[in-house]
């Protein structure tokens, strides 16, 4: 096991997202997470699996290019043998970004078949595509044809079934997957919350009466990309009467003395982890009004109630039956869960509210190792404005251990 306290310098370049000095080994993280992979393979007997969502090629190889753009352009792709190879089908072959990452054992050209880069030949492209896919389920399988495959289109998927391969949901395989951190995993995680924590001091800098809802926004990505963050998945803030009800984007509102600010970071920070905090502070140096301070301890009551619920073992449905009961004011309004999973993004669990388990909610248990978010939103129906909080845990064999650190403001309580 490396000594997580001492800083390791990258003994050499890699092809991947690169950087001067880490605080681990990531040749370790990469391995442990291929080996995270092919255990849930093993654990459902496919031969293999096939990866476009650009979160889970990370995942498995560490490698990345363009992640944004690959995310809706389908240029770039990876295959994982059960027992065998792992290659990286790369958009114009760029063989050169996997070099040195020990868990990519092969580079290939990607043969992209959507409509914008095959035009009308995309139902020609898409069954070679299809050929080689197969021809490596069939090298690598052992007679296994059972692959999974987390996206793509329609007319790829048709020729696989065509050719006689058993196709299965990838993002199965890879929520599972990603669910246990590995104690170097906590490590990158909290660097990209270090990031994320150098973001919100820089806002809190910047925020004065007059800046817009975007200027201010705009901090937190430099922040993060000047620390060696990568992006920020969504532009949740808003001012005043926009942060009633939930989940306004940015906009180029001026922000006014004496409004709540409510914000949710989704931060992908430095070697690709998220740190997803949320926080509501008033522009100005006044005091909070009354229904201001108000809502702010409802949502601080409600993240620790909830909070407390979590352990190894505890079930999802116990979660939600046992969870802080919601004032009826605040229902039409709740945020959509009580709390969800992260690692390299938003990922499983999601834990429902009771109202909402029903119909969207599912069985399952909270495991040691997992980082979750608790998650809290006050906005009451027809209100002027709403707090947004919310806070990173990961789950050790006592409980939570709290690895967000930006305060609150608990002067306000």
């Amino acid at each position: 096991m490396n000594d997580l306290s001492k800083s390791i310098p990258a003994a050499r370049q890699h092809g991947a997202m690169e950087y001067a000095d880490s605080p681990v080994d990531l040749d370790t993280v990469r391995r442990y997470r291929i080996g995270r992979v092919r255990d849930e393979l093993k654990r459902r007997d496919y031969a293999g699996i096939l990866l476009f969502d650009q979160l889970n090629t990370r995942y498995a190889t560490d490698v990345t290019n363009m992640q944004i753009w690959c995310s809706h352009n389908e240029n770039r792709y990876v295959f994982v043998a059960t027992e065998g190879p792992v290659i990286v089908f790369e958009y114009a072959a760029k063989r050169h970004l996997s070099d040195g990452v020990p868990t990519v054992d092969e580079v290939r050209a990607a043969r992209p078949w959507y409509y914008f880069a095959a035009g009308n030949r995309y139902r020609e492209q898409a069954r070679r595509w299809a050929g080689e896919i197969a021809d490596l389920v069939q090298r690598h399988g052992g007679g296994n044809k059972r692959l999974a495959i987390d996206r793509t289109g329609y007319d790829g998927i048709a020729a696989l079934l065509t050719l006689g391969i058993e196709l299965f949901d990838g993002f199965e395989v890879m929520e599972h997957a990603r669910e246990i951190k590995s104690p170097e995993e906590i490590v990158l995680m909290r660097k990209a919350i270090e990031a994320c924590d150098r973001g919100l001091d820089a806002m809190r800098e910047a925020l004065r009466p007059g800046i817009t809802e975007n200027a201010l926004l705009s901090k937190l990505h430099e922040a993060n990309i000047a620390a060696g963050g990568e992006w920020i998945e969504t532009r949740l803030l808003s001012s005043g009467p926009r942060t009633n009800p939930w989940f306004r984007e940015a906009s180029m509102r001026p922000i006014e003395k004496g409004d709540l600010v409510s914000f949710d970071t989704d931060l992908i920070g430095p070697y690709g982890y998220c740190a997803d905090i949320s926080r509501s502070w008033i522009c100005g140096d006044g005091r909070p009004s009354d229904e201001q301070r108000r809502l702010y301890a409802l949502a601080v009551e409600q993240i620790e109630h909830n909070k407390a619920l979590v352990r190894p073992g505890a079930a999802l449905r116990e979660i939600a039956e046992k969870a802080w009961p919601i004032p009826e004011e605040f229902m039409p309004n709740r945020y959509g869960c009580i709390l969800h999973g992260v690692g390299l993004c938003d990922e499983y669990p999601d834990v429902y509210h009771l109202a909402d388990f029903g119909d969207a909610g599912y069985d399952d248990v909270i495991r040691e190792g997992m980082t979750l978010c608790v998650e809290s939103y006050m906005g009451a129906t027809g209100g002027r404005e709403g707090v947004k909080l919310e806070d990173q845990f990961l789950v050790t064999a006592n409980g939570l251990e709290q690895l967000s650190k930006y305060p609150l403001e608990l002067g306000w309580l």
